[in-house]
Formats: C-alpha cells, sequence, structure tokens
C-alpha cells in the first residue's frame, strides 16, 4: 500500500473585487489579505462613494438654488444617482444584518 502524499489545499480563486494582478500590498509584502479584510474595504470604499455622491448632488442642488452656472439636468441625474447608490447601499445593509441575525440563531 501507498502512503498517502501531503495533502494541499486548493488554490484560492482569484479576487474578482482587486485592481491589480497581485493582491498584495507594498507596506506588508508577504502577508496576503483575507477575504474578510478585502470585504471590509469593499464595503468602506462603497460607503465612501456613496457619501461622495451624496455630497456632490447637494453640492449642486445649492449652486442651482443659489443663481450658480450649473444645468438643471445634470443636477437632477446627479440626485438621483445618488438616491439610488443610497438605496442599493440600505439594501445591502439590509441583507447582511440578516444574514448576521440567522448566524446568531445558529444552534452549536
Amino acid at each position: 500500500m501507498k502512503p498517502i502524499s501531503t495533502i494541499a489545499p486548493p488554490p484560492r480563486p482569484a479576487n474578482p473585487f482587486s485592481t491589480s494582478p497581485s493582491s498584495k500590498t507594498s507596506g506588508a509584502a508577504n502577508v496576503p489579505t483575507s477575504g474578510v479584510d478585502s470585504f471590509a474595504k469593499l464595503l468602506s470604499n462603497q460607503v465612501n462613494n456613496v457619501n461622495s455622491m451624496q455630497n456632490n448632488a447637494d453640492g449642486m442642488v445649492h449652486s442651482l438654488l443659489t443663481g450658480g452656472d450649473v444645468n438643471e439636468a445634470e443636477v437632477l441625474t446627479a440626485v438621483q444617482k445618488a438616491d439610488l447608490a443610497f438605496r442599493m447601499l440600505l439594501q445591502v445593509r439590509n441583507k447582511l444584518m440578516e444574514a448576521y441575525r440567522e448566524v446568531q440563531q445558529i444552534q452549536i
């Protein structure tokens, strides 16, 4: 009977959210990022993106109301984009909270 050779876990799939081919950062050359860290970073970036969209839309509305040189269609589009992004972020939060509650109710 042949002994079992070393068993290694399968290779990790490529991260679909990474912008570079390597998931390592320059500061931590030998420490790969975990899935939790990359998910937290992704979520944080999206929250910041939605916040900047809302601030941009607020600025455009303020400029429109104070007589600034802005196009009404662009203001409306920016407000609608910010609203849609916020609603999407809210639904993601709701799904995460629902999943957290389900995990809490798992009995060991």
